[in-house]
This record gives C-alpha cells, sequence and structure tokens, in this order.
C-alpha cells in the first residue's frame, strides 16, 4: 500500500465559464467539486492505476468529512488527523472564450501545536504499515518550515522509499534528509544550486549535483521538451508525443503517482521515467483534475522515447 500526505487538504471547485469579466456578475456554465490538494490528486491517480492507497494529512469539519467521503467513494482508504476548523476549498475558473485558467487558493484552518504531535503520531504508525510514501503539496498554518524534513525522517528510518513534492522552503528544508525522488522545477533547482538553469545541460549539472547530494532520483519537467531523471544509472530523457492537453492542472501530481507507482514495483530508470511521463501526458487530456484514462495512456506510452544521454 502506498501512502499519500497531504497536509492543505481541499475541496476543489472547477468552474466553467465563458466571457468573464470582472466586476459584473458571471453565469457558471458547468462545476464540478472533487477532493483536491496535490497529494490527493496523487492518491486518485494511483487508485486509477490500480494500486492500494492510504490518503493521510489534516482534514477539518463538514468539509473534511466531504474530502474523506468522496475519497472513500473512489476506492481510496482514509487515516486523517482531524482538527478543529473547516477544510479549505480552492477554486479553478476556466474560460471557453479566453482558454485561461484563474485559481482562488484558501489559506485553509490554522493547526495547533498539539494537533501536529497528533498527526505525528498517526503518520508514525502509518509509515510501519505501507510500501512507500509520497508527501505533497503546501502546509497549514501553524506547521513549522521543516516539517517535511521530518516526515521523510521518519519514513527512511522506517525503511521506506519516500517522494517530496513541494516548493520555496518546505524543499529547502525537506531535502536535507535525503528523500528518494523530487521533482524541481527550474526556479527550484535555482534555489537548491544558487545557479541559473538557462538551458538543458546546466540542468543535468545541477541535477547531478543534487544527486550526489543524496537524492536517489531527481526529475525535472521541460513542458513540451518532456523531462530529465538523474541516478546512480545515469541521466535519462523523456521526449513525449504531441498531444492535445486539455487541462494542465495536476499533470505534475499525475506524474508523481506515476513514479510512486513506479518506485513500488521497482522499475529500472527507463520504465519508471517512461511510465510516469505516460500517466502524465494523458492526465493533461482530461478536463478533469487528479484523472487520467488508461487506455489513451497505454497510446502515449507506446509513443514515448527515452534517451540516455551520455555525461
Amino acid at each position: 500500500m502506498i501512502l499519500t500526505i497531504t497536509l492543505n487538504a481541499s475541496i476543489d471547485k472547477r468552474y466553467v465559464t465563458k466571457g468573464a469579466k470582472q466586476g459584473e456578475v458571471n453565469r457558471v456554465l458547468q462545476c464540478e467539486y472533487t477532493p483536491g490538494g496535490k497529494g490527493l490528486n496523487v492518491s486518485k491517480v494511483l487508485r486509477i492505476s490500480g494500486a492500494d492507497v492510504l490518503a493521510g494529512g489534516f482534514t477539518g469539519g463538514y468539509a473534511g468529512g466531504y474530502i474523506e467521503d468522496k475519497l472513500k467513494e473512489k476506492g481510496i482508504n482514509c487515516d486523517f488527523y482531524h482538527v478543529p476548523g473547516e477544510s479549505r476549498s480552492c477554486i479553478n475558473i476556466w474560460d471557453l472564450e479566453t482558454k485561461q485558467q484563474t485559481e482562488y487558493l484558501e489559506p485553509g484552518f490554522e493547526v495547533s501545536p498539539a494537533d501536529v504531535n497528533g498527526f505525528l503520531d498517526k503518520y508514525k504508525k502509518q509509515a510501519e504499515e505501507v510500501s512507500l510514501i509520497s508527501i505533497s503539496g503546501s502546509v497549514p498554518r501553524g506547521v513549522k518550515n521543516d516539517i517535511y524534513k521530518e516526515l521523510v525522517d521518519i519514513a527512511i528510518s522506517s525503511g521506506k522509499k519516500v517522494i517530496l513534492d513541494t516548493s520555496g522552503e518546505l524543499l529547502e528544508q525537506g531535502i536535507k534528509a535525503k528523500p528518494t525522488l523530487i521533482k524541481p522545477n527550474t526556479d527550484e533547482i535555482k534555489m537548491l544550486t544558487g545557479k541559473d538553469c538557462l538551458d538543458t545541460d546546466t540542468l543535468i549539472e545541477a541535477a547531478i549535483r543534487i544527486h550526489e547530494d543524496g537524492v536517489a532520483y531527481v526529475v525535472i519537467s521541460m513542458g513540451g521538451d518532456g523531462s530529465l531523471l538523474v541516478s546512480k544509472d545515469g541521466v535519462f530523457q523523456a521526449i513525449i508525443p504531441k498531444i492535445q492537453a486539455e487541462n494542465t492542472v495536476g499533470c505534475g501530481d499525475a506524474m508523481i503517482a506515476g513514479f510512486a507507482l513506479g518506485l513500488s514495483q521497482e522499475l529500472r530508470e527507463e520504465e519508471l521515467l517512461k511510465k510516469a511521463s505516460a500517466i502524465s501526458a494523458a492526465s493533461a487530456m482530461s478536463i478533469k483534475t487528479g484523472f487520467y484514462e488508461p487506455e489513451i495512456m497505454k497510446d502515449i506510452y507506446k509513443d514515448i522515447i527515452i534517451k540516455k544521454i551520455n555525461r
């Protein structure tokens, strides 16, 4: 079973509009409510892929109950630490006329030191019972920026592989514990290494440096140019076919799910990167977040090229 940690879970509300105007009343053409937060997007994609999933983190109030109920409907096991207050909502507005997405992300509840300690006690027990842990996203108010370092330390002490997908100081602190895999973007690479990465060669050099500091797998997404993976076995690039993207929100989370699935299956680098890239691309072809069509993924998978780059 794979454990996903989402400390700042939400109800994601997707509104479809057409020609929305600021300062005026706008009619919503379609709306969809789903359990959200980066870690829960990972959970949903893993479940579609056939994995057994346990979702943990913080939830609160009626909104928290809704999140858990909807996850259970999808076959996802839940073991959240419950706190006072309401879990947040995040709104994604898609305008059919402009083809632009606008997001409004609530900060969420504030947790107390006692809540954090209660969650950690639960997490330590969970870490002993699962095969792999994936930690994603932001944290609620009241949680220190070194929380992910502690969670990674606990995972490694339990003998488990652990993926960390976050940003800013949370990533800067969390990487000190040497997670198994991270997926920084170019801005985060600059933060971690102090170097501007303006081309593929400098990205690879930066990723190699992070790998040599103790992270087993360093993955860098390059948008339409695919992605890079650096490990002890070398540098690999995934070249993906052109697709018609419908919704890019959550594609990175889908890729993390692919890596979690592949690592749990002990796939070698080429297959690991190919599977994660195919799932991510298939996710972009769906209007739903945290979702993909397995048959579409299989078609994309056949056309992905994995190239080993000699260094």
